[in-house]
């Protein structure tokens, strides 16, 4: 393992100003985004949507730092015969991976899930580090509710996470750890503050224990944030104090950035919470975004399957990587939205 170029890989996913575009929707979520559009879900729709948002010019050179890609989209070609992979890369930006397989439930723990695919990923591993994949990533999910979560659930998922994160570090590729605190229920915010930080303290004890090197990771977490259905919702300032709070109490210094999921939040919630925290800094690691559904309802819409609509599409990407790079940076305001629109 050359612990000095997944630092160096690590720190560039955090770059100041850039984020991570998480384009790995599995075939079943990206159906659902598309079915929201009226797009039909096959591969060469879901080829050119790719493509159109990696030739994103000015979202991807100046706001992109990695892309998170799915199974079948790192083995894709362009229209014009050029591997999706190598688009990423000619951007500047770095192609990396989703490996988990998906969630199955859990046994003994009613209404709880583990993440699967351990099993043959120190192959696959190998086949996409030849490929140009230089990280990866897996998700567990941690659900709030009713007596939920248990230890057992937060100890399985954290064991697999750094069961990844060293099979990654052996191959050479930087691993994205993502232990996500799900934001569907009604709980408060103090609730998934006490919920993430018992998730995140078993993480760090689990990747202490099968010698993952903090250095040549990133963090990918849950905000402290109200579930959705909670009648009191935490303003901005609230959420950006008790994230931070939360991440200097469990995360140590040693780990060179933290990339946040957005979970649900609407686009300008995800964008004005990261600008928030940038203010109370300075902070021990790089802070930015890893978002999916943040970064992609906008271009989505504005794409809606049709060719003539490309630049738009890019045009709206383009703006959501802008806010969200300067979100990056602490110099985001919500003027800027007034102003595209």
């Amino acid at each position: 393992m050359n612990l000095t170029e997944l630092n160096r890989i690590a720190t560039a996913m955090v770059a100041p100003g850039k984020g991570i575009l998480a384009a790995d929707e599995s075939s079943g979520t990206i159906k659902k985004r598309f079915d929201a559009i009226g797009v039909e879900s096959t591969e060469t729709n879901r080829r050119d949507y790719r493509e159109m948002l990696f030739r994103a010019k000015e979202a991807m050179r100046q706001y992109i730092s990695g892309v998170i890609l799915y199974d079948e989209t790192i083995w894709q070609d362009a229209k014009d015969g050029t591997p999706l992979i190598k688009l990423i890369e000619q951007s500047g930006a770095i192609p990396g991976i989703k490996v988990d397989e998906g969630t199955q439930a859990l046994p003994m723990c009613p209404g709880e899930l583990v993440t699967v695919g351990l099993d043959k990923l120190a192959e696959r591993l190998k086949k996409y580090y030849e490929r140009g994949a230089r990280f990866a990533k897996w998700r567990a999910v941690i659900d709030i509710g009713s007596g939920i979560p248990s230890m057992t659930a937060i100890s399985v998922n954290a064991h697999a996470l750094a069961r990844y994160a060293a099979l990654c570090q052996a191959a050479q590729i930087v691993p994205i750890v993502e232990p996500e605190v799900l934001m569907d229920g009604d709980h408060d915010i103090d609730r998934c503050y006490e919920v993430t930080s018992r998730v995140l303290n078993k993480t760090f004890q689990e990747l202490r224990v099968q010698r993952v090197a903090l250095e040549g990771m990133v963090l990918k977490p849950n905000m402290a944030i109200s579930g959705k259905k909670c009648p009191k919702q935490a303003s901005v300032e609230e959420v950006a104090e008790k994230t931070i709070r939360l991440l200097k109490a469990c995360v140590p210094a040693a780990v060179p950035g933290i990339a946040f999921l957005s979970g649900g939040q609407s686009d300008e919630e995800a964008t004005a919470h990261l600008n928030a925290m940038h203010k109370l800094g300075p902070l021990p690691w790089g802070l930015t975004f890893s978002y999916g559904r943040a970064l992609q309802a906008a271009p989505q819409k504005a794409w809606s399957g049709r060719p003539e609509n490309v630049t738009a599409g890019q045009n709206a990407f383009s703006h959501r990587a802008r806010m969200n790079g300067l979100a990056s940076r602490g110099e985001w305001q919500s003027s800027l939205e007034k102003k595209a629109a």
